[in-house]
């Protein structure tokens, strides 16, 4: 069967991304073919296309979210069926497809109630958040908590379930537009850092006391702020490296501000096992029911246009989740 994927054949800009046809065999033992209705498009693509994280080989496919429907399975296969609606996370990258043959273990079975659409722009996001607030730093009701880039796709996913928590939210953002956006999905206070010291003002809102736990998906531009916002024993959550990649730390740095703990979290170590893999995603699609936690959707293009999306995302030009078509 012929379809076609968006690959890099060597890693660089946007302008790396390019249209193959691909030949696709029946599926394998224990795997699944699966036709693409929705792709998500996340920061970590971006990761991939540069080489700053590393691909096994080229050409390669990227991309690690997407919504479809099962068309086959191999021999084995028990977790799925031909024609049921799921969606994926997991690598290894190659979700910029039309189809794809993936490993059934890592599928998962969507409920009724969520469409593709909606599936494939919260579940990699939605599924990064309910980790980082439910096992990595577990918050609680009355605590305050500081994200940066609130208004990013997780940001704005973020800022809902930890309202629908009881949290107080101090987010950062890069406008007055994106601060109205954050307070918008539950950002309690917003610091537009073009203009504010964040430091200062998460000083100010807290006090002087600090936060327990900053959420960090900026890197580079934020580390060494984030480490003098946090509270005696907090903790800074690196999750992300949107301008590049935090510096080196002298562990003795965390003792001088008040003996803090560092982590640098992953997702694919918090769903290494199907159990899970679906725990953390019942978990996202209980709040969606409630309506506790909605998409915000940033845009839709078709798969074809995915270096246009990549120039978008980087240049922080976006808000919320952003999607892409075969």
């Amino acid at each position: 069967m012929l379809t076609y994927a968006m690959r890099i054949h060597r890693t660089g800009g946007p302008e790396v991304l390019q249209r193959d046809e691909i030949e696709l065999v029946a599926p394998g033992p224990g795997e699944a073919l699966v036709r693409h209705e929705y792709i998500g498009v996340n920061y970590i693509d971006t990761y991939h296309r540069s080489g700053l994280y590393k691909l096994p080989s080229l050409p390669h496919g990227i991309g690690m979210e997407a919504a479809g429907v099962v068309e086959a399975v191999g021999a084995g296969v028990t977790e799925v069926k031909p024609g049921d609606r799921v969606g994926s996370i997991s690598g290894p990258p190659g979700a910029y497809a039309e189809r794809r043959i993936m490993g059934a273990v890592k599928l998962v079975p969507l409920p009724d109630a969520i469409d593709f659409r909606t599936a494939a722009a919260t579940m990699l996001q939605g599924m990064t958040v309910e980790y980082l607030i439910r096992r990595t730093f577990p918050v609680q009701p009355g605590m305050t908590v500081l994200w940066h880039a609130a208004a990013g796709g997780v940001g704005l996913l973020a800022c809902q379930w930890l309202r629908h928590l009881g949290v107080t939210v101090i987010g950062t953002v890069g406008s007055d537009e994106k601060a109205d956006l954050a307070r918008e999905n539950g950002c309690t206070h917003t610091i537009v850092y073009t203009r504010e010291n964040f430091v200062d003002r998460v000083r100010e809102l807290t006090d002087g006391k600090g936060v327990p736990v900053v959420y960090d998906a900026v890197g580079k531009d934020t580390f060494e702020g984030s480490l003098q916002c946090l509270a005696r024993r907090g903790m800074l959550v690196s999750f992300g490296n949107a301008s590049g990649k935090a510096p080196p730390v002298d562990v003795m740095t965390l003792a001088g501000h008040g003996s803090l703990y560092l982590t640098r979290p992953g997702i694919a170590d918090y769903t290494s096992t199907r159990d899970e893999l679906l725990e953390s995603a019942r978990a996202l699609f209980e709040v969606i029911a409630k309506e506790a936690v909605r998409a915000q959707l940033g845009g839709e293009w078709p798969l074809t246009e995915a270096a246009a999306v990549h120039r978008a995302l980087e240049s922080r030009r976006t808000t919320g989740s952003l999607v892409m078509k075969p």
